[in-house]
């Protein structure tokens, strides 16, 4: 199973998915954090985070926050963590969410999205009921408190 899946985890962290490096680990962090997974979470602040141009606060934000928090003057940032926490929290996105998304994405980018979000729901899942060691060196939630 796991090499079937490999094909789909390529493109999540490939060059064709639609959305930036940046849009991308916001949703990935974001994500992890809302499952819990601190070793998924670790992992992507140690490897992607600075890459990606996120700011102790808003990775602080994206783990203990809210898309309204100061750190997000981007609204389209602002409105892929209220997509994540949608999805999160029902599983969908609401209409009027939606509405305002398809002002700032194109139908790839609002496909790309859920996909993406799911995906990492799977990655969490599985390290979480695996209680898959978190990695030497790599930051813990508690490295990162709002203040």
């Amino acid at each position: 199973m796991t090499i079937a899946m490999s094909h789909w985890g390529r493109y999540e962290l490939g060059r064709f998915l639609s959305l930036t490096l940046r849009e991308r680990e916001i949703v990935i962090l974001r994500t992890c954090a809302r499952c819990g997974c601190e070793y998924e979470w670790g992992v992507h602040v140690m490897v992607f985070a600075n890459r990606a141009e996120l700011t102790p606060a808003e990775v602080t934000s994206l783990t203990h926050g809210c898309p309204d928090d100061p750190c997000w003057t981007a609204g389209r940032e602002a409105t892929l963590i209220r997509m994540v926490d949608a999805l999160h929290d029902s599983c969908d996105i609401n209409d009027e969410l939606w509405r305002s998304a398809q002002e700032l994405f194109d139908e790839r980018q609002l496909l790309d999205l859920p996909l993406l979000c799911g995906w990492y729901h799977a990655i969490c899942f599985a390290a979480r009921t695996a209680h898959v060691e978190l990695e030497p060196g790599a930051p813990r939630f508690a490295d990162v408190t709002p203040t």
